[in-house]
């Protein structure tokens, strides 16, 4: 199986400034039979109102995912938290009138228990360096509402418990948001992946949780990448599955996102 998460940036074009970004191109390259989606956008104009999971999906021929918003309307404008009401699988209708924004999980496996964790914005802003269309710059950013999806999948593996998230930028928020995911996690009792940008650097997520860590490489920025926020974190799986995962794990950079993709084979 070929395991993957990406921080989509809801397909801004770093690498290819100036193009249109093709994403259902860019996410054929990643070749992932199971990937995990951070900053995804549904129905918003900024992306031409477009499906952006649904569309990862059908470029990886993935036939069961999962969206699940973390907010109504468009960061860093005018927003509310999102509920479940507005969550859409594989299987239901889409009837989304309102642009949301959030996280995707997407398999070539069937997919079920799904459980989502919803967890409320801190109350701070703190200075970031995010991409423009003048460059990187430093800004003021406030955090917003975070939201993991938590399933079963029937892997070739045997049944497994998948998770994505994309945790708090704030110091402290972020670890009380990873424990609460990976306790809700073991107690499925079924080997684990939990895929996401955590926010978090290098060894942490795995020294925090005691979970393995299936990939270890710099994935921020997309250009030169340097610090380590995306993870591949594993749970029940055997020493050697953990190694050879380990010594098979990538960073693509691609033209859209300032993240690399990251990318093992289990």
């Amino acid at each position: 199986m070929r395991i993957a998460t990406w921080n989509l940036l809801h397909a801004t074009p770093i690498l290819g400034a100036g193009q249109e970004a093709d994403l259902v191109a860019q996410a054929r390259l990643i070749r992932a039979d199971i990937i995990g989606v951070q900053e995804v956008d549904r129905a918003q104009p900024r992306s031409n109102h477009v499906h952006q999971l649904q569309d990862i999906a059908q470029g990886l021929e993935l036939p069961y995912w999962v969206f699940a918003p973390a907010v109504h309307g468009t960061p860093g404008e005018a927003w509310e938290p999102a509920d479940d009401s507005s969550v859409h699988h594989h299987h239901t209708d889409s009837d989304a009138d309102l642009p949301h924004y959030g996280n995707g999980l997407a398999s070539r496996y069937p997919i079920s228990e799904v459980e989502i964790l919803r967890f409320n914005a801190a109350a701070l802003s703190l200075p970031l360096m995010v991409p423009s269309d003048r460059g990187w710059q430093m800004l003021k950013v406030a955090d917003e509402p975070r939201v993991a999806i938590i399933a079963r999948v029937e892997t070739p593996r045997g049944p497994m418990t998948i998770a994505t998230t994309h945790l708090s930028f704030v110091p402290g928020f972020n670890v009380k948001q990873l424990r609460v995911i990976t306790k809700v996690m073991e107690k499925r009792m079924l080997p684990s992946l939990l895929l996401g940008d955590f926010n978090l650097i290098g060894k942490l997520p795995s020294l925090l949780t005691r979970w393995q860590s299936l990939a270890q490489l710099a994935t921020y920025p997309v250009v030169n990448p340097k610090i380590q926020f995306d993870h591949l974190l594993s749970h029940g799986l055997d020493s050697e599955t953990v190694r050879r995962a380990k010594l098979g794990s990538q960073r693509m950079a691609l033209s859209i996102s300032d993240h690399c993709a990251l990318i093992t084979q289990i």
